[in-house]
């Protein structure tokens, strides 16, 4: 499990914002499980989702640069939780997966021109003897809004995105998953946008600075 409790460019736990963050939603007289229980709420909550701000830049996808700012996309926040995570003891990695997300906003849809999320990331955490997926992506706020449960996590069973809304309706479906990894796999990521979405990465208007977007509609 070497590979997994190591500090690495991405999840840079090593960073003292980083370990301040994990310090502070964890107790050293708490089990593994409890204390990784509690990071994934700190980080599921503590930072609004917000899928309209993508930083690229090998820099901005660390852990040590989303644990500063209030908000982030699914691939910065599953980056914090695994990096958390091993600085308490969890063995974590990262797994991506393409997703279907059936009512996404008029907004986001319109910017990607699909309802298609490419590359949406998960912690794995082993814990129990087994490995389970997590995915801290949607803030409670936001699910209210969308009217679906937020994801829970008891540190015993998987939390990924639910097939199904509140009232029945199909929220989300898995179209595609890429494996798991010890550290963000950087250039397959940015490879796998860029052939998604390549409209966004061709255009001025989305960017001032290279690799960082503005998803403004």
């Amino acid at each position: 499990m070497n590979e997994y409790l190591k500090p690495t460019e991405f999840l840079d736990f090593d960073k003292p914002e980083v370990r301040e963050f994990a310090e502070r939603n964890s107790d050293k007289n708490k089990t593994a499980t409890e204390n990784a229980v509690s990071l994934y709420y700190a980080v599921r909550d503590g930072f609004t989702y917000n899928p309209y701000t993508l930083d690229l830049r090998r820099t901005g996808l660390r852990a040590s640069n989303l644990v500063v700012r209030k908000s982030g996309y699914c691939i910065e926040k599953a980056i914090l939780l695994a990096a958390s995570a091993r600085f308490v003891g969890v063995p974590s990695r990262l797994s991506f997966y393409n997703v279907k997300n059936h009512i996404a906003t008029e907004r986001i849809e319109k910017i990607l021109g699909t309802n298609v999320l490419v590359f949406h990331g998960a912690a794995e955490l082993f814990l129990g003897g087994r490995w389970l997926k997590t995915t801290p992506a949607f803030d409670r706020r936001l699910c209210e809004k969308l009217n679906v449960a937020p994801l829970e996590f008891d540190g015993t069973s998987d939390s990924i995105f639910q097939q199904f809304d509140e009232t029945g309706a199909v929220f989300m479906d898995y179209l595609h998953e890429y494996g798991d990894f010890a550290d963000f796999p950087y250039e397959l990521a940015l490879s796998e946008m860029r052939k998604n979405y390549p409209h966004i990465f061709r255009s001025e208007k989305y960017t001032k600075v290279p690799l960082v977007y503005e998803l403004k509609s």
